[in-house]
């Protein structure tokens, strides 16, 4: 560590200007935040947090649409932890539960499958969240689903693609962006040539990286060669798990299932191609196609900077309700619910 850090520090003594790298990876924001990795670079390099967490992302609009759901007759909803915390406008699903609602937290969508097998005569709706990573074992278990006959199981996709994302994030003038740590775990799905869009149209150095302290590091050792250079690619330090190619198979097993979507974003708004909807033919799985869910207002809670921490323009400490009404134990906004949050992430490892 302590040889890539002097690297860094010779490095930036070649830059003009300074420079902005972001990561886009819940598990990068944390690591950064746990290895006190922005206190070891110079100051003129600088490390922002994008929208990684896609629990964070999740627009509250999703969230009431859920709970409208889950206080259907007949009806039991299953999702992750994490989603059972994020405040929706009047409430979570957690109160949801504690009301009576039938809400069942699950570690993997086939648990939800399982919730259905064993409930045939409930409607039971799985709360799709998540990137690249995550979507794969969505069509996975509709697969099993369909092997199996279970007639009884939907779900409501909010899933995110993170290409789309980057684009928005490189056009944000006042980022000013210079290159990208890029996330491994989606990127051992969908590979490396869909960021090429990145490097190639808007210049921008870009680099697929694994989660210790020295694979962030060696990142940045990367990142600042190419921006020195001016030539900007995007190379993958973490090669024992991510290929160019990535997971051909999961990729066609996904677009077997799904097809791309403008979608919602929690901060940023509706990113063209963004998200994953069930293809028509999948509709009697579609909880948006089996239930009449009206339209919903949502705002964002009073004072809450989420939308504006997610974009990477404030710090978490910069949100007036940060570590005083917004909390871990009682958290106002997304970003303070997920350990992949920025939030959660600066309240637990960056205070001090």
């Amino acid at each position: 560590m302590k040889e890539l850090i002097q690297t860094i520090e010779k490095l930036s003594q070649k830059l003009h200007n300074k420079v902005n790298l972001m990561e886009v990876c819940g598990t990068h924001t944390v690591s950064i935040f746990r290895h006190g990795i922005r206190s070891l670079i110079p100051s003129n390099i600088k490390l922002l947090s994008g929208p990684g967490c896609p629990v964070c992302v999740t627009p509250i609009e999703d969230i009431d649409r859920m709970i409208y759901i889950a206080k259907q007759p007949n009806v039991i909803l299953t999702t992750f932890g994490d989603m059972m915390r994020v405040p929706g406008s009047n409430g979570s699903l957690y109160k949801a539960k504690a009301e009576g609602v039938d809400v069942r937290m699950v570690y993997s969508p086939l648990d939800a499958l399982r919730v259905a097998q064993e409930n045939k005569d409930k409607k039971v709706v799985f709360f799709a969240v998540g990137f690249e990573t995550t979507s794969p074992l969505i069509a996975a278990t509709l697969f099993e689903a369909d092997r199996k006959n279970i007639e009884n199981f939907y779900i409501y996709s909010v899933h995110k693609l993170v290409p789309p994302a980057l684009e928005v994030l490189v056009n944000t003038e006042e980022l000013k962006l210079d290159g990208f740590i890029l996330p491994g775990h989606v990127s051992t799905i969908i590979g490396s040539k869909p960021y090429e869009v990145i490097s190639q149209r808007y210049r921008k150095a870009c680099v697929i990286t694994g989660f210790d302290a020295d694979d962030i590091l060696q990142s940045i050792v990367m990142l600042l060669k190419q921006v020195i250079e001016n030539t900007p690619k995007v190379e993958i330090q973490y090669k024992d798990a991510v290929k160019v190619e990535g997971n051909p198979k999961a990729v066609e097993f996904i677009y077997r299932y799904f097809e791309s979507a403008d979608s919602n974003w929690r901060g940023i708004g509706i990113i063209p191609n963004s998200g994953l909807k069930l293809k028509p033919e999948y509709s009697y799985r579609d909880a948006e196609k089996i239930f009449e869910i009206p339209l919903f207002q949502s705002k964002e809670p009073k004072g809450c900077q989420c939308g504006l921490i997610l974009r990477g323009v404030k710090l978490p400490p910069e949100c007036p309700l940060f570590g005083k009404l917004c909390t871990p134990e009682n958290p106002v906004g997304a970003c303070m619910v997920s350990s992949e949050g920025s939030c959660a992430a600066y309240y637990k490892y960056g205070r001090n």
